[in-house]
């Protein structure tokens, strides 16, 4: 397994372009099974989990052709025919966005056959919103075997579907449901990420009939089918999050190109608040800390617009090396701290007590060997490792090849001292 080494005490200036939005990417290419004309889209990423999609997309029939071109990276995806409506577990498991093909494949085919979803050990984030949702729109739902079989032989039927709780994921399978259903849909208490306004206005771009995302409620007009569109996804606010916190960490100067400033106010706030300069500029956001020692500041992650949940890990290596004491509250997932025992392996003095944890400051990080446990949680060893004594040494660093493209070469670029070792030994 490769694993990745850093070499803390380096400075970081110069400028990082952020990707495309994995957690829209992902979404994106599930869109695809919704028509019979070519959907392409631009500003991709090239990440683990957009691989493992496109894997279970051309089992199901979607041909995609990926190019590099001066505009960035392009995927082509052309389901023209579905060829099978099983997603096997051997390819669901990867990555649990794969479930969310089970409603487009519902709603194209009348029936699909999808095994239940793997992902990464932040919690058990059941699927029962995902199925209560599709219930709803008239379809028949049978489990076993660790499978779930879905019918709707005469099609999809609009309905008024109130969420329990915010589910990010149930919202977008909803949606990738209900804009094939006959008749108006209406989904109330519905998450309101970036990620799933960028999908409702791609699905308009193919026809659909989508009003309201980004708000509480969508509702959907349905239509008899999809046509292909171009579409540009959306610059990636969690990877845009992480390097801000990156240069705040390791000190210096950076621009991050290419992304939303709006996209991230609540994460500003807090490092504002620990005494971080940042300023918005034309193509995204610059990011200074030059001497003074950052500032313990408290945070509570909630469902957006609050404090994203993908970001904590990050901000709590953020706060090992702050003067005074933090308290951060994870209130979307359970399990979300499994970083903390790796970060004070680096020396880091964090207690955890449900879903609390207490950050209280040291002076000095001392680099160490440590193993990543989920996606966010690896690239929090790698910023705590920018501004540790020594040599930090990640391992498993594939959980964080699913969500950071060329983590090593960006870093890099700015001054950063980290290689990729690869699991034969060779360095990159």
């Amino acid at each position: 397994m490769d694993r990745i080494a850093i070499e803390g005490g380096a400075r970081l200036e110069g400028e990082i372009p952020i990707s495309g939005a994995k957690n829209s990417a992902i979404k994106l290419m599930a869109a695809s099974l919704l028509t019979s004309e070519p959907l392409r889209l631009t500003n991709m990423p090239r990440l683990a989990d957009t691989r493992f999609l496109g894997k279970l997309l051309r089992r199901l029939g979607v041909e995609i052709t990926e190019t590099d071109g001066e505009q960035g990276s392009e995927t082509l995806l052309h389901g023209a025919e579905i060829v099978s409506s099983f997603a096997p577990y051997d390819l669901v498991r990867q990555m649990r966005a794969s479930f969310n093909v089970l409603g487009p494949l519902l709603a194209r085919t009348g029936h699909a056959k999808v095994s239940l979803p793997g992902g990464c050990t932040i919690g058990a984030r059941p699927v029962d919103l995902h199925l209560q949702a599709l219930s709803a729109l008239g379809a028949s739902i049978d489990m076993h075997e660790g499978y779930v079989y879905a019918q709707a032989p005469r099609g999809l039927r609009g309905a008024e579907i109130e969420f329990p709780v915010v589910s990010v994921g149930a919202t977008e399978h909803a949606l990738l449901a209900a804009v094939l259903a006959e008749g108006r849909t209406v989904l109330k208490r519905v998450a309101q990420e970036p990620e799933i306004e960028d999908l409702a206005l791609c699905l308009n771009a193919m026809g659909a009939k989508v009003e309201g995302a980004g708000a509480d409620t969508i509702i959907v007009e349905g239509v008899s089918k999809l046509h292909g569109a171009t579409w540009s996804v959306i610059p990636d606010r969690i990877e845009t999050g992480t390097y801000a916190m990156a240069v705040a960490m390791a000190g210096g100067e950076v621009r991050l190109t290419g992304t939303r400033f709006d996209f991230l106010e609540s994460l500003w706030d807090r490092m504002r608040a620990a005494g971080v300069d940042v300023a918005a500029t034309n193509d995204g956001v610059e990011i200074k800390r030059n001497g003074a020692r950052l500032k313990a500041v408290d945070l509570t992650t909630e469902v957006y617009p609050g404090f994203a949940t993908d970001l904590q890990a990050q901000f709590m290596a953020l706060m090992t090396m702050a003067d005074g004491e933090s308290v951060i509250r994870e209130t979307i997932f359970e399990n979300r701290f499994m970083h903390a025992p790796e970060l004070a392996r680096l020396g880091a003095d964090i207690s955890v007590h449900g879903g609390e944890a207490r950050v209280t400051g040291v002076d000095q990080l001392v680099g160490a060997e440590v193993m990543a446990t989920d996606l966010r949680a690896s690239v929090s060893l790698v910023i705590a490792g920018l501004a540790a004594k020594g040599e930090t040494m990640v391992s498993r660093v594939y959980h964080l090849d699913r969500g950071f493209e060329r983590l090593e070469e960006k870093l890099g670029a700015c001054g950063a001292k980290v290689r990729r070792i690869k699991g034969d030994g060779e360095e990159h």
